[in-house]
C-alpha cells in the first residue's frame, strides 16, 4: 500500500474480497474513489447506488456514507482537505455537489489510472524538499481530471435557460444559507427577483417549490446529525436553526413520514 496522509493528503490503491467497511461515516477530506475493477454497493446521504467497474464516485466531507457490499474490488482513493486544493478546484467541487457516482468511458479511465499512478509513485515519503509539493500537484491535476469528467455530464453554462440558471444560483445560495434562511422571499432577495418569479423557476425546472426544497435541505442535515452523532433531536433542532423543536420535530416527520427518533432507530439496527 502507498499512502501519505500527512499534509492533508491521502491517496491509496488496495485490493478487498470480503466486506470490512466500517459503519456509516464521514471523511474529513474531499474524497474520491476510483473503482478500477469489481462492483459496489454504495449509500451516500441515504441514497442507494449500484456500481462498476470502471467509475468514480466523489464524496464531499459533509456526506454520510458507508459501503454496503462489494465483489473483489481494486480502488484508488483519494482524500484531500481543502487547505491542499487548488481553490478554483475546490470552488468548483462545491459547486457540483451532491453527485452521482460516474461511469468512466474507457479513454477517460485509462488516463485516470495514468494520473493515479503517477500520484501514488509521489506518496512514497522521501528525504526530498520538493517531494509535497509533486505529490499535491500531481493530486490536484487528479482531482482536475474528476471534476472534468462529472461537468461533461452537464449542459455547459452558455447553454442554460434563466430558469436553468436560477434554479443552479437558488441551490449554491441554499447550500450555504439553508440553516439561517428558512423562507423563500430570503433567497429571492439574494438573486434580485420576486418571490414568485424564484418559485416559478425552481417548480418549472425540478417540480418541487423552493419551501419544499429549503425544508428537504434542512431534514437531509438532521438525518446526518441523526446517524453520525449522539445528538438529541433539540440539540439538533438549535444547531439547524430552530428554536422550536417540537416544530423541527413535525416538519422531520412531514418530510420523512416517520419521526426523528424512529429515523435513529431503524438506521442504527
Amino acid at each position: 500500500m502507498d499512502e501519505a496522509d500527512s499534509n492533508g493528503i491521502s491517496i491509496e490503491r488496495i485490493s478487498f474480497k470480503e466486506n470490512g467497511f466500517p459503519h456509516s461515516h464521514r471523511d474529513e477530506g474531499y474524497t474520491f474513489h476510483i473503482l478500477e475493477k469489481g462492483t459496489v454497493d454504495i449509500e451516500i446521504d441515504f441514497n442507494k447506488y449500484s456500481i462498476s467497474s470502471p467509475s468514480v464516485v466523489y464524496i464531499h466531507p459533509t456526506q454520510v456514507h458507508r459501503i454496503l457490499h462489494f465483489e473483489n474490488i481494486t480502488i484508488c482513493s483519494l482524500s484531500v482537505k481543502d487547505e491542499s486544493l487548488n481553490p478554483d478546484y475546490l470552488k468548483l467541487l462545491e459547486q457540483i455537489t451532491p453527485v452521482k457516482p460516474l461511469k468512466l468511458e474507457d479513454t477517460a479511465n485509462a488516463v485516470l489510472t495514468n494520473i493515479c499512478d503517477l500520484c501514488l509513485s509521489f506518496s512514497v515519503k522521501k528525504n526530498d524538499a520538493l517531494q509535497h509539493s509533486l505529490l499535491k500537484d500531481s493530486c490536484n491535476m487528479l482531482v482536475a481530471f474528476m471534476i472534468r469528467q462529472f461537468l461533461g455530464k452537464e449542459k455547459p453554462e452558455a447553454h442554460l435557460s434563466r430558469p436553468e440558471i436560477i434554479t443552479k444560483s437558488f441551490r449554491l445560495l441554499l447550500e450555504k444559507n439553508y440553516r439561517i434562511n428558512k423562507r423563500p422571499g430570503e433567497y429571492a432577495d439574494q438573486l434580485h427577483i420576486s418571490t414568485a418569479y424564484l418559485n416559478e423557476c425552481i417548480k418549472n425546472i425540478t417540480g418541487l417549490p423552493v419551501s419544499r426544497h429549503i425544508q428537504e435541505r434542512i431534514i437531509l442535515e438532521a438525518k446526518r446529525y441523526l446517524y453520525h452523532t449522539r445528538k438529541s433531536v433539540k440539540e439538533i433542532s438549535f444547531e439547524l436553526g430552530y428554536d422550536d423543536h417540537t416544530y423541527f420535530s413535525k416538519l422531520f416527520k412531514k418530510i420523512t413520514g416517520m419521526s426523528a427518533l424512529s429515523f435513529r432507530r431503524k438506521n442504527h439496527d
